[in-house]
């Protein structure tokens, strides 16, 4: 797999650095990174299930 080249200032380095104390710079952004895209996914899958609730319970109304 490709790397990717993400640009960080040196204060921004250095608070991952201090985030990822417990563990390699490596494996906390790729963990950090899979986090927010599933935590996306997550959250997009809730907002739709609110649409669909929300369009079923307005076309019950209409009907």
């Amino acid at each position: 797999m490709p790397s990717l080249n993400v640009t960080f200032t040196e204060a921004e380095l250095e608070e991952i650095r201090t985030a990822s104390a417990e563990t390699s710079l490596k494996s906390y952004v790729h963990d950090q990174a899979l986090s927010a895209a599933r935590n996306r996914k997550a959250l997009v899958a809730q907002l739709a299930q609110q649409v669909a609730a929300t369009s079923a319970e307005l076309n019950a109304r209409l009907a």
